[in-house]
Formats: structure tokens, C-alpha cells, sequence
């Protein structure tokens, strides 16, 4: 059984190194995008986020003081803003780190 796991693996590696070959080529293409497009994916991350943060807060203040209950309405909405602004940072930065599509695919 182990001899036939690696006959599979041997012929899946000429695939692998072809696919990890593609991969280094298009890399040193990109080269002098990586530290702007890494500068611009930080800034956009932290600005998501902080800004439906800073949303959530001044919403739940004003709803605060126009109708005062028995919970915090700015506590609840921070929090909200923050899961908020994670999850959209999250598809950003996972749209813009998946490969493009290949030939083969």
C-alpha cells in the first residue's frame, strides 16, 4: 500500500513543481506591486474597520440619548461595527490575495 501512496505522488509531481514554477514566475512579474499593494491592503483593512467601528459608537450614542433604556445601545453597536468591519476587511483581503485564474483551470 505505501509503494502504491508513492507511485500516486510521483506522478502528481511533475503538476506540483509546474503549478509552484507558474506561481514564481508571476511573483517576480508582480514585483514591484507587492510593497505598495501591501501598504494600500493595510491601510484599507484598518480604515474598514475603524470606520464601522466609529459608525457603530456614534449611532449608539445618539440612540442613547434620544431613547435612554436599561442597556447600552453604544456598547451593542461598537460591537456590531467591529464584527462588521472584520468580516468585510476579511473578504477584501481574501478577494485580493486568491490567484488568478490559470490557463488550466
Amino acid at each position: 500500500m505505501n509503494k502504491n501512496n508513492r507511485n500516486g505522488d510521483q506522478e502528481k509531481l511533475p503538476g506540483r513543481v509546474g503549478k509552484k514554477a507558474k506561481r514564481r514566475i508571476k511573483a517576480r512579474q508582480n514585483k514591484d506591486k507587492s510593497v505598495w499593494f501591501g501598504l494600500g491592503m493595510f491601510g484599507m483593512v484598518g480604515w474598514t474597520v475603524a470606520a464601522t467601528t466609529l459608525i457603530g459608537v456614534a449611532l449608539g450614542m445618539w440612540i442613547d440619548r434620544t431613547w435612554p433604556g436599561p442597556y447600552s445601545w453604544t456598547l451593542t453597536l461598537l460591537f456590531i461595527g467591529l464584527i462588521v468591519g472584520c468580516l468585510n476587511a476579511w473578504y477584501w483581503v481574501s478577494r485580493e490575495s486568491r490567484p488568478e485564474n490559470d490557463e488550466e483551470e
